[in-house]
């Protein structure tokens, strides 16, 4: 990703340079207000069941500053993968500690995939209002079809053109959240879910290493990320086509 942006400030071709300069700066209040409400999420799951944590940091809150995390989401932004500040949970305060915690974690992607849809299906409707039939259409060709607008269209189609782009953005980055997050390892919420059968001792001593499997999991997402990027796409994909078969109907 940094190596495309790079490239395409620096290619002296003035619609490339546009390109690079919108999706950039379109991609920082997405960050911000995504990761904000995936960590707000785990906190409200959190306070629902019992601890109070969260709620008494002041961490249910779509506020950014209040989960920033600058080095994670700069990564983000530049890298694709990045992070907000975890919200603390005390799993003293569950009745039940794997089944709540699970759930507590859960709480994040499936907010995420929320946020996804709702922004996935504004920008949907918003197009069909605005500029009319979306026969034959992907997630690709809705990008470069809003990006041709910006460029050329008049003075009220590129102001909606920068709002279906950024919701654009929005839902993808939600749903590679989502699904980045759903990943059944340790540190990533999935885990939380996918483990919660194993026996107790089995579970904590797994989650004793997750921030060894992080630094694993982000250097393997390094040599193998075009494949893991196939995958994420392959699934928005799939996201993008049905609800434009369902809102086309």
């Amino acid at each position: 990703m940094l190596l495309n942006l790079i490239s395409y400030l620096t290619s002296g071709n003035q619609t490339l340079v546009i390109y690079g300069v919108v999706t950039l700066l379109l991609r920082i209040p997405a960050i911000l207000l995504a990761l904000s409400v995936h960590e707000a999420a785990h906190g409200w799951m959190a306070n629902k069941l019992g601890d109070p944590t969260a709620r008494s940091l002041g961490r249910i809150t779509i506020n950014p500053l209040k989960h920033l995390n600058p080095i994670g989401a700069l990564s983000m932004l530049l890298f694709g993968i990045g992070w907000a500040n975890p919200v603390p949970i005390n799993t003293r305060y569950f009745k039940k500690p794997k089944r709540d915690m699970a759930l507590t974690a859960v709480a994040g992607p499936i907010s995420n995939l929320l946020q996804g849809f709702i922004a996935l299906a504004v920008m949907i409707i918003t197009t069909r209002l605005c500029f009319g039939s979306l026969s034959g259409a992907n997630s690709d060709t809705l990008f470069f079809f809003y990006f041709a607008s910006l460029l050329e269209g008049s003075v009220l189609e590129r102001i909606v053109s920068i709002l279906l782009l950024l919701l654009w953005i929005y839902a993808t980055l939600n749903f590679s959240l989502a699904i980045f997050n759903l990943i059944p390892v340790p540190p990533f919420d999935g885990s939380r879910l996918a483990f919660i059968f194993l026996p107790d001792k089995v579970y904590f001593g797994l989650m004793k290493y997750e921030r060894y499997t992080m630094f694993i999991f982000i250097a393997l997402f390094y040599f193998f990320g075009s494949a893991l990027d196939f995958v994420f796409s392959f699934i928005i994909e799939l996201f993008f086509s049905g609800f434009i078969w369902i809102l086309a109907l």
